[in-house]
């Protein structure tokens, strides 16, 4: 197990996941009692968290003084200590501030992460793993779930002690790892400059409406949970809960689901359950079929392991690092404007917000109808946009 890279994996993976799940879970509950958010400054949190993703593309310079898996652990240390901190800090720029500092742990993370992920998985593995991978974030999840339900429920202790509780064991495991696992050969050497491919238009394109659609569900959707229905923190952690129940049931399935049907017919599959999802949260009435929705909406997201693969398929092996790093800048480009913008107008209609959302969705449907079956290099979209040459920058 020591020599094996992709138990690393799993394990950074499920101590991001047991202490950002903690950390979302207990958002929006502890800003509206607390701080007295309304859908404006929960608007502008939620883009302030965003832009340490889209300065994603630094992590590319870092890589010019450290390595992958040291970037990997140093960067879910700084997660861990932001989560801890928290709750010290139950004032609107308190956190601001601790909300950046966690952010800039967890997207360095995932940048590194999904980099080491398709260069030390095989192609023919990539989607089974990142199922089993997606299996270990739900089993993570929900460990952090019981411990919100013990810590806060049983043994009544408040949001403070929630927060440092589950940052320092977070911490304590990351240490952990570090000395358990030498350092792994990367393989292919990295470039350690920005990259950026014309051939590859197509992912750019279908990550930034990613980023876009994806900050409406996480930003509004849980929101409006704690708004419009008025769930406690009870039910948001049973509602999250059952999400991640469904998700480790179903994530390794998924991801051989997407072995077999495709990228293409995959991506198709998500975008158009999404439409149907964001206009019916436009439109429910219901709280337990707003629950419904959300737990849909969230194994929908699963799929998205196919535009990761699809990837990995047309890249270049030696693209992979400089690619993640400016693909995680592409999603949040949208990601950092949309929370603040559509915060202001959550005031006068949330119906409208999750109209945009489908309109999102739409385009990234018609983007995945450009998939080729077979993606691999040089046969990067199916109809149109075809690059003959390189161009980088």
């Amino acid at each position: 197990m020591r020599n094996d890279p992709q138990k690393l994996l799993l394990w950074m993976t499920f101590i991001m996941s047991l202490v950002f799940a903690v950390w979302q879970a207990l958002l929006n509950n502890f800003v509206i009692e607390r701080a007295q958010f309304t859908g404006a400054e929960i608007g502008i949190l939620q883009s302030l968290r965003e832009v340490p993703g889209f300065l994603a593309f630094t992590a590319i310079f870092v890589l010019l003084l450290i390595r992958e898996q040291a970037f990997a652990l140093l960067s879910l240390a700084v997660l861990c200590i932001g989560v801890a901190i928290t709750g010290f800090f139950p004032q609107v720029l308190g956190l601001y501030i601790t909300t950046v500092l966690m952010s800039v742990g967890f997207h360095y993370f995932e940048t590194v992460n999904q980099s080491l992920t398709l260069q030390w998985v095989d192609k023919q593995e990539a989607a089974a793993f990142m199922g089993k991978a997606l299996a270990w974030r739900s089993a993570a999840a929900l460990g952090g779930y019981a411990s919100i339900w013990l810590i806060m429920s049983r043994l009544k202790l408040d949001y403070q002690w929630m927060y440092a509780i589950i940052g320092s064991l977070g911490l304590l495991m990351v240490i952990t790892i570090s000395y358990y696992f030498p350092n792994f050969n990367q393989g292919e050497m990295q470039h350690k400059k920005l990259i950026v491919k014309k051939r590859y238009w197509l992912y750019y394109l279908l990550t930034f409406f990613s980023g876009a659609r994806r900050q409406i569900f996480m930003v509004f959707a849980g929101f409006m949970m704690v708004e419009k229905f008025g769930y406690s923190v009870t039910q948001i952690t049973s509602l999250f809960l059952i999400n991640y129940v469904v998700n480790l049931l179903f994530a390794p399935a998924i991801g051989r689901f997407i072995g077999r049907i495709g990228e293409r017919n995959a991506l198709t599959i998500e975008y158009i359950g999404l439409t149907a999802v964001f206009i019916s949260y436009a439109l429910v009435e219901q709280a337990e079929f707003a629950a419904a929705l959300y737990v849909i909406d969230h194994l929908l997201f699963g799929m998205a392991i196919a535009m990761k693969t699809y990837f990995q398929k047309i890249a270049d092996p030696k693209d992979i690092a400089a690619t993640m790093s400016v693909s995680f800048t592409i999603n949040h480009i949208a990601a950092v404007v949309i929370p603040a913008l559509l915060g202001l107008l959550w005031l006068s209609s949330p119906q409208m917000v999750f109209y945009i959302g489908a309109g999102f969705a739409v385009c990234s449907l018609v983007l995945a109808l450009n998939v080729p079956r077979h993606p691999k290099q040089g046969e990067e979209v199916a109809y149109f946009g075809k690059v003959n040459q390189d161009s980088t920058s």
